[in-house]
C-alpha cells in the first residue's frame, strides 16, 4: 500500500471513530468491549508508520512532527489500556482526535536528525520514558478537562450525555491523581536517565537549555501538586489548574523547542 495512502486510512480511521464517539452520540459513554477495541485498529496503523520514520535502520530519528506524533500514540494507548479498567469513556472521542492531528503532522513534518548516542539500548529506553510520561499526561490533561465539564454541569437540572453516565465527582479526582503519581514516577526516571546522556550530547553533565528548564519546572509543578494534595487536600478547579499547567509546560520542553527550531527558525 503507498505510504500516502496509508497516513490517509489512519486518519480518516482515527476521525471516523471520534465521529462515532462523540460526545452526546449513542456510543459516547458506554462502549463495551469491542467498542473498546477499535481504538487499537488506527493506533496499529500509528504505530507502523511511526517505526517507519523513527527508527530508519539503526538510527533514531526524531522532528518536531514525529515527536507529536509519538506522544499522540502513546497518548491513545494508555487510554486504550485504561479504558478497560477506569471509567474514561467520554474521553474518547478526545483522544481519537488528537491521534489524528499526531499522524497528519507526521505526514507534513516526517523528518529530523539522527540523535547523537540513538544506538544505545539505554537511549532508546530513555527516549521512551519520555514519551511515555508525555502520552500519561496527556491523558491526565485530557481526563482533568472532563472533571472541569463534569463539575461546570454539576447543578443543571439536565446533565448533557457525555457527563450523565460518568461515577462521582471525588472517584474521578482519584482517578486523576493515581495517573499523575504513576507520570510523576516515570517523568522522574527520566530525567534522572537524561544525565548519563548530556555530556555526549550537549558537552555539559548538566546543561541550562530550554529542554532542561521546561522538563525541570514541569516536575517541580507536578511535584508541587502532589505535595499539595497530600498536604493541604488540593482538589476540584486547583487540581484541575496544576494538572493543566504541568502537561503544557511538559510539551514545552521537547515538542514546543522542536517546534521553535524547526517550524519558527527552519533549524532542523
Amino acid at each position: 500500500m503507498p505510504e500516502a495512502l496509508l497516513y490517509l486510512l489512519t486518519v480518516a480511521t482515527y476521525l471516523g471513530l471520534s465521529a462515532y464517539f462523540r460526545p452526546g452520540g449513542p456510543a459516547c459513554c458506554g462502549p463495551t468491549g469491542w467498542g473498546r477495541l477499535l481504538l487499537f485498529v488506527p493506533l496499529a496503523l500509528h504505530l507502523y508508520l511511526l517505526d517507519e520514520v523513527i527508527l530508519p535502520g539503526a538510527g533514531l530519528s526524531l522532528g518536531f512532527g514525529t515527536s507529536f506524533s509519538a506522544v499522540a500514540a502513546l497518548t491513545v494507548l494508555f487510554y486504550g489500556l485504561a479504558a478497560w479498567h477506569y471509567p474514561l469513556a467520554g474521553m474518547q472521542s478526545f483522544v481519537l482526535m488528537f491521534g489524528a492531528f499526531g499522524v497528519l503532522l507526521q505526514a507534513v513534518m516526517p523528518g529530523g536528525r539522527v540523535l547523537p548516542d540513538a544506538g544505545m539500548p539505554l537511549f532508546k529506553v530513555h527516549m521512551l520514558a519520555a514519551f511515555a510520561a508525555y502520552g500519561l499526561f496527556a491523558v491526565a490533561a485530557l481526563h482533568a478537562a472532563l472533571i472541569a465539564i463534569a463539575e461546570k454541569h454539576l447543578h443543571r437540572p439536565v446533565p448533557t450525555r457525555m457527563v450523565a453516565g460518568l461515577p462521582p465527582l471525588l472517584t474521578l479526582e482519584k482517578l486523576l491523581f493515581r495517573m499523575v503519581e504513576l507520570g510523576f514516577l516515570i517523568l522522574t526516571l527520566t530525567l534522572l536517565s537524561g544525565i548519563f546522556f548530556s555530556e555526549s550530547i550537549y558537552g555539559r553533565a548538566f546543561p541550562l537549555t530550554h529542554m532542561t528548564v521546561f522538563g525541570i519546572a514541569s516536575w517541580a509543578i507536578y511535584a508541587a501538586l502532589l505535595s499539595g494534595r497530600r498536604i493541604y487536600g488540593w482538589r476540584g478547579r486547583t487540581a484541575i489548574f496544576w494538572t493543566l499547567a504541568g502537561f503544557v509546560t511538559l510539551l514545552l520542553s521537547y515538542v514546543g523547542v522542536k517546534f521553535v527550531l524547526e517550524v519558527l527558525l527552519g533549524r532542523a
